[in-house]
């Protein structure tokens, strides 16, 4: 059996930066992260051992004895910056960089009067961290359906619209969802593509090697987007494509008869999970 591995899976920039800043931080006592630090179930179960728990509400930031919290890879919303603050903790922001300057660029668009597009999951942390900064003046949009119902019942009351995109969004998707915004010529659209060139080229990728072998391989966390769209794109051309967190989680008897079989992972799956699966299906 012949295993192509995606140069492009695992840890990318902002995960890997977040990650290791956490790792280094859990030296010190009592350090917590705002929500998981990344979308991967056992990078935070190894750092639960180390000691690092995870806050997820209002009640968590009162309730934890002072200490150092640590902000999701992810980001937060803007008024948890100021709880965490008042409950008497020590900040660290490990948001990336990428989903930082997607902050800046609505916080600035809104106070020039634009209304925020966002083109996301509206219950993922990211978009939610992101329209925080847009007040009340945006709306989260996800598919065709709901971009088509927006300019034909809302829009017309903008006369600037500003479109960003959740960073880990499907390329190809985003692009069709522009194409709707552009045809209006009722307002004028400003268009900035937020997604992170790494997704862009991760989903590349993947879709090159799912549609030339015979069965394709997703690792990532469950309740990773990032990972979730790249198990679409390579399903869409592998009918065998398989979404596993760990090595554990796939019966490596459905790959018999395989002479092809590729593997790509979420910006958040560790490297040794990558080459677990790939030495399993190499046995």
């Amino acid at each position: 059996m012949e295993v192509i591995t995606a140069k492009t899976a695992g840890f990318c920039f902002g995960v890997k930066r977040a990650v290791d800043m956490v790792y280094k931080e859990s030296e010190e006592e009592r350090v917590y992260t705002y929500g998981p630090i990344i979308h991967n179930e056992e990078v935070v179960k190894d750092l639960e051992k180390k000691g690092v728990n995870v806050l997820c509400s209002e009640e968590d930031i009162k309730a934890a004895p002072r200490g150092t919290v640590i902000i999701r890879a992810h980001g937060i919303e803007e008024p948890v910056y100021g709880l965490i603050e008042n409950a008497g903790h020590r900040i660290v922001d490990a948001t990336c960089p990428f989903v930082l300057k997607i902050h800046n660029i609505v916080k600035e668009a809104s106070q020039r009067g634009e209304f925020i597009v966002i083109i996301g999951d509206k219950n993922h942390p990211e978009v939610q961290g992101i329209q925080s900064c847009a007040k009340d003046n945006s709306i989260v949009i996800a598919d065709k359906e709901e971009a088509e119902f927006f300019l034909e019942n809302k829009a017309k009351q903008y006369e600037k619209l500003c479109v960003v995109s959740q960073t880990t969004y499907n390329y190809n998707k985003f692009q069709e969802l522009v194409e709707i915004f552009q045809k209006n010529s009722y307002h004028i659209v400003n268009v900035l593509n937020t997604i992170c060139n790494a997704t862009e080229e991760r989903q590349k990728e993947a879709a090159q090697i799912a549609a030339n072998v015979d069965a394709m391989i997703v690792i990532g966390g469950k309740n990773s987007s990032n990972t979730q769209k790249l198990y679409e794109i390579c399903k869409s051309r592998c009918s065998n494509t398989y979404f596993i967190q760990t090595a554990a989680d796939l019966d490596f008897a459905l790959l018999e008869g395989a002479d092809k079989v590729g593997i790509t992972a979420g910006a958040s799956t560790p490297n040794k999970i990558i080459e677990e699966v790939q030495t399993r299906c190499q046995i």
